[in-house]
């Protein structure tokens, strides 16, 4: 059985992640209130944002910048757009 969550992104019970997905307080944080779901929109953008933006990942400032990002993605809070982003014509 799956192990369910209230997602704080998506404000109800849903499937959780199956192990925290950094070490530390975060990462339980993140375990104990973010869905597999909106982990996965997470992961995504977090993508598109690195590629867009042309992030080193190697630069501190960069790694702050998606910290600061991932928090307000999973607070519901108006997150950076990925310029020149266009989605796929179905």
């Amino acid at each position: 059985m799956a192990r369910m969550v209230f997602c704080r992104k998506f404000q109800q019970e849903m499937e959780g992640l199956d192990v925290p997905p950094m070490p530390g307080a975060k990462g339980q944080e993140l375990f104990d209130s973010v869905s597999k779901q909106a982990w996965q929109e997470w992961l995504n953008h977090q993508t598109m944002l690195i590629n867009e933006k042309h992030l080193n990942m190697m630069d501190l400032t960069a790694r702050a910048y998606l910290n600061e990002q991932r928090d307000k993605f999973f607070a519901g809070d108006a997150i950076d757009s990925v310029e020149g982003y266009v989605p796929p014509s179905e």
